[in-house]
């Protein structure tokens, strides 16, 4: 009789003094996540993006869409002084690509960061699943081994309406190519600071098929293909 009343009394002080442990179930714990469209970083002024080359790869996928978040990017390196000579486009078809484009422009030595852009919306299939962890593996892959800053600029979202809020600032929305462009920045200022490197040259750039900012080409950016 006395073992079960101590058993019972030391049920009771375990329930107790666990209890500030258990997770509380109000109504605000139950709330669904909020979904930020709005920038939730800040940027110091005294970056200075003068001397940096930054390129950016985007995907024709999702056009529309990829083609404001890359005006938003050339926004963002402009606030922190880049030169519009200094930015520079390649497309390709999808998001699937980025990795392999960006591991070849790394490789080059060309440019100081990188910045892989495109639009992924869920659909009825896993496709959406397989394809944005691939890509966000595969940027991360490029970051550690070639010691370039790649950016992943890639908007992972589940409809169309998400994709607004995320590639324009209109309607309360947030352009996120502003914040890519400025997190290149600054990466590819802490690695210089780190290690010294340096852009390569401008005729290079176009050797692999790349074409400035402003979208002309000159006579020296004709070489086809990636290569």
């Amino acid at each position: 009789m006395i073992g079960q009343t101590l058993f019972s009394v030391a049920l009771s002080l375990a329930v107790g003094s666990t209890s500030a442990f258990v997770p509380s179930c109000s109504n605000h714990m139950l709330s669904p996540p909020k979904m930020a469209a709005e920038s939730e970083v800040s940027f110091s002024d005294e970056l200075d993006g003068s001397a940096i080359r930054i390129g950016v790869l985007r995907t024709r996928w999702n056009d529309e869409s990829v083609s404001s978040l890359v005006d938003g990017i050339k926004s963002g390196v402009k606030e922190l002084k880049v030169k519009e000579e200094n930015i520079f486009i390649k497309e390709v078809p999808g998001a699937y690509e980025l990795p392999y484009a960006a591991k070849l422009l790394a490789m080059s030595g060309t440019v100081d960061a990188i910045i892989c852009c495109g639009v992924l919306i869920k659909g009825d299939t896993f496709h959406f699943e397989y394809i944005s962890d691939a890509v966000a593996k595969g940027i991360m892959n490029i970051n550690l081994s070639t010691m370039t800053p790649v950016v992943y600029g890639v908007l992972n979202c589940l409809d169309e309406a998400q994709v607004k809020k995320r590639c324009s600032n209109e309607d309360g929305g947030h352009n996120h190519g502003e914040d890519w462009g400025k997190t290149a920045v600054e990466m590819a200022l802490m690695r210089k600071e780190a290690t010294g490197a340096k852009g390569g040259n401008l005729k290079q750039l176009a050797s692999l098929g790349f074409q400035s900012g402003d979208g002309e080409k000159g006579d020296e950016k004709k070489a086809p293909g990636f290569f």
